[in-house]
């Protein structure tokens, strides 16, 4: 089979799990290292006579990472796609657990199976607090509901003041996400790159936690790690000037 990957956390899972099915990816693919494939362009704008030229079998798409235009593209030209869509933790394991059986593996991942138990095996929080997670600004765009990231979160103790909102990724304003007033605000290094330069500026005196976006977003291998290295981060949250 030849696979082409247009979402980097399921290239990260097939090229660990499968080596060799993997003829593209894009060029947001970071990961694993040294990932010798042809790049097809972005993950918004891919080149699509590129990815047609490698006569793929399946191509990976996300509804949130993809456009829809390009999928109908995919599909019009002949071209089978699987679209994956997780908004909890439990979702993308059983997507990934699906998705690589469907592709050959003759068994779990070790890696998907060490995420299972460390996820399974997360002590109840005994202190929650409310936090704003911001993945963009200019304008400031925030976690909202029903999101992937906002699960892994939670599990973590770390509740977050947009859930119940309608939208998935509300646009509020810095006046309004100070007026929340949060126990805390969590920045992540994508899909914008927030530093300690670069975001706690704008919530002085309220802590605030950098956190590794690949653990935070990405469900993957990364997933058998992510409880830890999140939690870890989030312990080192400090209060701005």
């Amino acid at each position: 089979m030849r696979v082409v990957s247009l979402v980097p956390s399921l290239t990260e899972a097939v090229a660990v799990t499968l080596p060799g099915l993997l003829v593209g990816a894009t060029d947001w693919c970071t990961h694993p290292a040294g990932l010798d494939v042809p790049r097809v362009g972005g993950s918004k704008y891919p080149d699509l006579a590129r990815i047609r030229a490698l006569r793929p079998d399946l191509v990976l798409l996300n509804v949130e990472e993809n456009r829809r235009e390009d999928a109908d593209a995919l599909s019009a030209a002949g071209i089978p796609i699987r679209v994956t869509y997780p908004r909890t933790v439990d979702q993308a394991l059983a997507e990934l657990a699906d998705l690589l059986r469907d592709l050959g593996a003759s068994a779990e991942p070790d890696w998907l199976a060490t995420a299972r138990r460390a996820f399974a095996g997360l002590p109840e929080a005994t202190v929650v607090r409310r936090a704003v997670i911001p993945v963009w600004r200019r304008p400031w765009v925030v976690l909202g509901s029903d999101t992937f990231a906002g699960d892994v979160l939670g599990r973590l103790g770390v509740a977050n003041v947009y859930a119940d909102q309608p939208e998935r990724y509300p646009r509020p304003s810095l006046a309004r996400l100070r007026a929340d007033a949060p126990d805390l605000i969590v920045l992540p290094d994508e899909p914008y790159r927030f530093t300690r330069d670069d975001g706690p500026e704008a919530f002085p005196g309220v802590p605030c936690a950098l956190v590794s976006g690949r653990h935070l977003t990405w469900y993957g291998p990364s997933l058998a790690e992510a409880p830890a290295v999140l939690a870890a981060q989030l312990g080192e949250a400090f209060v701005p000037n």
